[in-house]
């Protein structure tokens, strides 16, 4: 696929992240919006996934670690054919197959149970892990937020794939400097980023997180990698997509009233 169709992917996914937020009055658009190129990229070039045999032992496998972000998911699951695109607007309902963070048990197409901050680096790990002893060539790709990041559990797992050399294992940091309290400079920094991937024995790039090109050529990489698990962390923003989410952490989770629906909509190429 081409950037240009990837590009318009993207957009579709954010229009579909603001729907589901403005039908069902709940929901995560600002970090859905900053990881929405990512998951593209990875949903719609780069990962070895069927949606009609969601359970193919040689598929790669996805955690998103920061499971908050679970919209842009599950719209990415939806347009690749795993449920209808109908079933987004049950976001957060209850008995839902899309519940507020991601349940696997319920939902076609997930690999792991997230949510609980800090777990999804340890889950990849062993689904890499998993892989190597049974002789397959699947890959395991993670994303992480930046806040995320001051969860040791994420520095044991990095300690450990570098010890055992998860060479296909890549996580993604979500890089927008925000958490749902504040910056991330602000509360607990944990920046030089890439130096402290690097620390732990990890092959580390850094790219703009909104550039599917970069984010192509990162995996591509990171694919070269034989000995270290790989780190990508990607420079995003908050919000990214509509001029009034921009860089504004209100919309952490926040609901569109209708004025801002039929704005953000516009912006991203919709019909309101």
């Amino acid at each position: 696929m081409d950037l240009e169709a990837l590009n318009a992917i993207s957009l579709q996914l954010r229009r579909d992240v603001v729907e589901m937020v403005y039908r069902t009055k709940d929901g995560h658009p600002g970090p859905s919006f900053s990881v929405a190129d990512i998951i593209t990229a990875l949903y719609f070039e780069v990962m070895n996934i069927d949606s009609s045999n969601p359970d193919m032992i040689d598929r790669d496998r996805f955690v998103l670690s920061k499971g908050h972000s679970c919209p842009v998911l599950y719209a990415a699951l939806a347009r690749r054919g795993y449920f209808p695109v109908e079933d987004l607007y049950t976001l957060r309902y209850l008995h839902s197959k899309l519940q507020g963070h991601p349940y696997a048990p319920k939902t076609k197409g997930l690999d792991a149970t997230t949510g609980s901050l800090g777990n999804g680096v340890s889950i990849g790990l062993g689904m890499a892990l998993a892989a190597r002893i049974q002789k397959q060539a699947n890959l395991v790709y993670v994303v992480t937020g930046d806040g995320e990041l001051g969860e040791g559990m994420i520095w044991e797992a990095a300690m450990a794939a570098s010890h055992q050399k998860a060479a296909n294992l890549t996580v993604f940091i979500d890089n927008n400097n925000y958490q749902s309290g504040g910056t991330v400079s602000e509360i607990s920094g944990p920046y030089p980023i890439e130096d402290k991937w690097k620390a732990f024995g990890w092959h580390t790039q850094s790219i703009d997180g909104h550039d599917i090109s970069q984010i192509l050529h990162a995996v591509e990489k990171a694919k070269e990698e034989r000995e270290r698990p790989s780190a990508i962390i990607c420079k995003t923003v908050k919000g990214n997509g509509v001029s009034f989410m921009v860089g504004e952490n209100s919309w952490h989770k926040r609901v569109y009233t209708d004025e801002e629906y039929r704005i953000a909509m516009k912006e991203l190429g919709g019909v309101v």
